[in-house]
C-alpha cells in the first residue's frame, strides 16, 4: 500500500502546462522519491498537444488559468482503477474542506468542482510505464479563462490553508486504508 510523501511548495510560481505530468518529475523537481504528492501554485496552459484527456482532445478544449492551486501525485502502483479511486478520494476530500468553509454554492460532477455552476478544477490521473500519475488544479483567479469559472480568490481562501488541510485529511485516508488492510482476520 502507498506511503505518500507530501509537500508545500510555496518558494515561487511554477508554470503548469501537462509536461509535469510524466514519470519521477515529483523526483527530479522536488526530490522526493517514491509515492508523493506536492501542491504548488501557478497559471495553468495546458495546449492539446499535451493534454491526456481525449475527451477534451476531441471537443478542441484547452486548459487555461492564470492562477490555480496545483497538485500533483505520483504512485508507483500498476493499477490506472486505483489510481483513479483514489484521485477520487482526492477530488472528495477537496470539496469537503472547500464545502466545509461556506462554499454551500459547490458542486461535483465526477472529478470536476463547480462554485455557482462556474467551473473551478480540473483533474485527471493517467498512467506511465512506471506508475500512476495525478493532476489537480483548483482555479485561485480567473481572468482570462475562456469558459465561465470561479476561484478560491472569491471564495477567501487561502490556497496553502487549503492544501494543507487536504494533505492531513488524505494523509489520514491514507493510515486508515493501512489499518484497515491489517487489522481483519481472514479465515
Amino acid at each position: 500500500m502507498i506511503t505518500l510523501q507530501t509537500h508545500l511548495f510555496k518558494e515561487a510560481e511554477i508554470p503548469y502546462d501537462g509536461t509535469p505530468l510524466a514519470p519521477h518529475w515529483i523526483y527530479r523537481k522536488f526530490n522526493l522519491l517514491g509515492d508523493a504528492l506536492v501542491a504548488f501554485v501557478g497559471p495553468a496552459k495546458v495546449d492539446l498537444d499535451h493534454m491526456v484527456d481525449l475527451e477534451d482532445v476531441k471537443q478542441n478544449a484547452p486548459i487555461y488559468s492564470p492562477k490555480m492551486l496545483h497538485f500533483l501525485g505520483e504512485w508507483f502502483i500498476d493499477s490506472l482503477e486505483t489510481g483513479i479511486l483514489l484521485q477520487h478520494l482526492f477530488v472528495g476530500n477537496v470539496y469537503q474542506r472547500l464545502w466545509e468553509r461556506g462554499g454551500r454554492d459547490l458542486s461535483r460532477k465526477g472529478n470536476d468542482l463547480f462554485y455557482d455552476q462556474r467551473k473551478m478544477s480540473v483533474s485527471i490521473a493517467t498512467r506511465s510505464p512506471v506508475s500512476v500519475l495525478f493532476h489537480m488544479g483548483i482555479n485561485i483567479e480567473t481572468e482570462g479563462t475562456p469558459i465561465p469559472t470561479s476561484g478560491l480568490k472569491e471564495l477567501w481562501i487561502d490556497p496553502w490553508d487549503l492544501a494543507s488541510e487536504v494533505f492531513e485529511k488524505f494523509q489520514q485516508d491514507i493510515q486508515g486504508f493501512k489499518k484497515a488492510r491489517v487489522k481483519v482476520l481472514s479465515r
